[in-house]
């Protein structure tokens, strides 16, 4: 019964999640969301992203589980298999992304790791495209992979399948570039439920400020926002920033596009755009400068919904988002 349970979910977390990403993209395409934005640069730069680590950082979580893990907890194997499935799924759930929230915010407040993690933020857009656009050291070292890996070889894995899909589906909607949250603000019906699920989770809303290039403006918030699949360490920790408003810029208001190469696998690469954060010369954290009316994106959802405004900013002191 258990492997029957294990088949179903295995094939839901893949096929489910692809069709998801499938029919996503076909949308943001179809209403073109991009806006041409997304120039040969930049669309070397996500596909880089995303496979290129597929290629090197699974096969080296596969290698920790399958050899290393085994050789330092000998004993250990499957300790975990008597936990309940839901009591499981939470185990993993907290683990995964608290971790995550915490590696996230480290690389928006220390200095020096903001490289590793400024690739993310380089696209001007948002969309499913740079979902996965991230520095590859910055990906090989995610620590909640190797923990969620852990917990794995211990028994817990049935339920690191379950919460990896629907993990992977409330990242993949935070970023897309459709404001499916737009309905919960306009109508007054929804505000309860709204008020619910902008706290629990990632939604466009509170993920796009993170994006955005200007903390000018009221909505965009690079400075906090950094939880992944739940928001409410955001709001436990005083890093959130509700405003259910979208963005008028995303990105690095500095950015000039540095090569794929560099935006992939600095500091191995240097990027060869003068100035740039990226560059063998560059500064590690540079200033933001003031945004030009053609850096601003997507006008059409950046107007304030039909709805009292919610405005949930804790205050921190962070060096750079």
């Amino acid at each position: 019964m258990i492997n029957q349970i294990k088949q179903i979910i295995e094939n839901l977390n893949g096929y489910g999640f692809s069709v998801l990403v499938l029919v996503l993209g076909v949308l943001e395409f179809s209403f073109g969301l991009y806006k041409k934005r997304w120039n040969t640069n930049e669309k070397w730069v996500d596909i880089a992203c995303f496979t290129i680590p597929k290629l090197v950082v699974k096969p080296l979580v596969a290698y920790y589980s399958l050899l290393v893990l085994p050789a330092i907890l000998p004993t250990l194997k499957n300790t975990f298999d008597w936990v309940p499935f839901l009591w499981g799924c939470a185990i993993i759930a907290v683990a995964d992304d608290l971790t995550q929230y915490w590696y996230h915010r480290l690389h928006h407040q220390v200095p020096w790791l903001w490289r590793f993690h400024r690739t993310h933020h380089s696209a001007s857009y948002m969309g499913m495209a740079m979902a996965s656009r991230q520095n590859i050291i910055y990906t090989l070292f995610f620590s909640q992979t190797y923990l969620t890996a852990a917990l794995v070889y211990l028994g817990l894995g049935i339920p690191a399948i379950v919460v990896k899909g629907i993990k992977g589906t409330i990242t993949t909607l935070a970023h897309s570039s459709i404001p499916w949250d737009k309905p919960f603000y306009q109508y007054k019906i929804l505000h309860p439920l709204a008020w619910i699920l902008e706290r629990t989770i990632s939604t466009p809303a509170t993920h796009h400020a993170h994006h955005a290039a200007t903390t000018d403006d009221g909505v965009g918030y690079y400075k906090g926002n950094f939880g992944n699949m739940f928001f409410w360490w955001d709001i436990i920790f005083g890093t959130a920033h509700i405003s259910r408003q979208y963005p008028k810029a995303y990105g690095i208001s500095h950015y000039e596009g540095d090569q794929w190469y560099a935006q992939l696998a600095w500091p191995l690469f240097k990027s060869k755009v003068p100035g740039s954060e990226l560059a063998a010369d560059g500064p590690m954290v540079k200033d933001d400068v003031p945004l030009q009316p053609h850096q601003l994106y997507r006008p059409d959802i950046a107007a304030q919904p039909d709805a009292e405004q919610v405005d949930a900013t804790f205050q921190l002191q962070p060096v750079k988002a």
